[in-house]
């Protein structure tokens, strides 16, 4: 990302109308920035990244990868350098002064569609590390806590999920500062590089044994089919690379131009590390036998005890993990949607009741569309191709083409076009690729 320049440059938030103006005691730092820009990213993406590797290969893998993230990094950029020429403080609020009404309209729907899906798939998520997948009265696979203690009522997937909304996650999404939460990002974070450790040691273990699966170096297009699979694979990453809709709450907060720009980098390489270990040594235990939710193979058999205990350990860390993951999540959510129903309000966090009510409503029907409906995998699969390229790549190269500011270069216009038509394609052959699996 290239340096933003804060000479001449109007300040993110307003004075004005700053809900909280730090003190020199608590001004955020950038390693809590970085710490809530990486737990943005990472997310569930450490669940589908390894089976991208099944269908792209090694080698292309780590190569897109490495593609998103620039690009991701100067999407962000975009956003940062017209959000300081402006004065926006919401990507909503951003899109509004180069689109008007429909531009900030757009973004509120595609972040809302976006972020309820992602607090709905932790909760199944949770709920499968804890409880297992349950077919009526049948368990398809047992959870941790049914394998420790057997099958009660109180550890069953409804009640599970519930204790963790109500003695976790509640806790978490009352606070009105995203910089109170960089806390329980720093230990989001590191759950998942004790995630990823655990499987880099397992995979070591397995290859000094001999006991690895064929991995492909390179993707094998036996047919057209496999072909146009390559396309569904680029959503998965892109929406595992998706924080834009937290840019402006963390950078509001830092209230440092260059500072933002350099916690957003450095959190795209670390995520980028962490995604292409997880991916590379997860394909490398479980081979073309991985599953869309690699949890699913943590959940196998090994037939010793340290095995059992090490499955136990992924599987828990990772549940964790997304408990820390979901309030980054809500914040933005609840904004975008209190800035969607009231425009003309006083700011939510000085707002007690409306803070509470929707605070209180996400979380319920985030907890209750989760019991409701344990499986909706396809329905994320076209949120990656739709919504999320829309916020990563769509919405961002749109503002640089538009330039209402006129501080777009060339260069940027040639980049931003881009990535809109990237974006278009590959969204339209995944959605169509999605949509021919369905009919089979």
């Amino acid at each position: 990302m290239s340096p933003v320049n804060s000479d001449n440059v109007v300040p993110l938030l307003p004075e004005h109308e700053s809900p909280e103006t730090p003190t020199e005691e608590k001004q955020p730092s950038v390693s809590g920035a970085v710490f809530n820009v990486s737990t943005s990213i990472i997310g569930a993406g450490i669940m589908s990244i390894p089976a991208t590797l099944k269908v792209l290969g090694v080698f292309p893998a780590f190569v897109l990868i490495v593609l998103i993230a620039w690009l991701v990094d100067v999407s962000v950029e975009f956003m940062l350098r017209f959000s300081y020429a402006g004065g926006s403080t919401t990507y909503a609020g951003l899109m509004k002064e180069s689109f008007g009404k429909i531009g900030s309209v757009a973004v509120q729907i595609c972040v809302m569609i976006t972020n309820l899906g992602c607090l709905i798939i932790y909760l199944i998520i949770i709920g499968d590390v804890l409880s297992g997948a349950q077919s009526g009265e049948e368990s398809v696979h047992l959870g941790v806590l049914q394998e420790w203690f057997g099958i009660h009522w109180w550890n069953t997937r409804n009640v599970a999920i519930l204790f963790i909304v109500i003695f976790v996650m509640l806790p978490l999404v009352l606070f009105r500062r995203v910089e109170f939460l960089s806390m329980s990002s720093a230990v989001a974070v590191l759950l998942a590089i004790v995630f990823v450790g655990i499987c880099s040691a397992m995979a070591i273990s397995a290859t000094v044994k001999g006991e690895t699966r064929n991995i492909k170096l390179l993707p094998q297009l036996d047919d057209q089919a496999a072909f146009f699979n390559l396309f569904t694979a680029i959503p998965v990453i892109v929406t595992a690379f998706t924080f834009h809709f937290n840019v402006h709450a963390i950078g509001v907060e830092l209230g440092k131009p260059e500072a933002m720009a350099s916690a957003v980098r450095i959190s795209l390489i670390l995520c980028a590390l962490i995604y292409f270990s997880i991916g590379l040594f997860g394909y490398i235990l479980f081979g073309d036998s991985i599953e869309a939710d690699i949890l699913v193979n943590f959940d196998e058999a090994t037939g010793s005890m340290i095995g059992s205990v090490l499955n136990d350990i992924v599987r828990l860390s990772y549940a964790f993990h997304l408990m820390l993951v979901f309030p980054l999540l809500n914040f933005s959510l609840r904004t975008n949607i209190d800035e969607f129903l009231f425009p003309d309000k006083s700011l939510l966090a000085k707002d007690n009741k409306r803070f509470l009510f929707l605070t209180f409503i996400l979380l319920a029907a985030a907890y209750l569309i989760a019991i409701a409906i344990p499986n909706i995998w396809y329905f994320f699969q076209f949120m990656g191709s739709t919504a999320a390229v829309s916020i990563a790549f769509i919405f961002p190269g749109a503002l640089a083409l538009r330039d209402v500011h006129g501080i777009s270069s060339r260069k940027d216009k040639i980049i931003g076009a881009t990535m809109i038509i990237l974006a278009v394609i590959t969204s339209t052959i995944a959605i169509s690729s999605n949509l021919y699996s369905l009919g089979n």
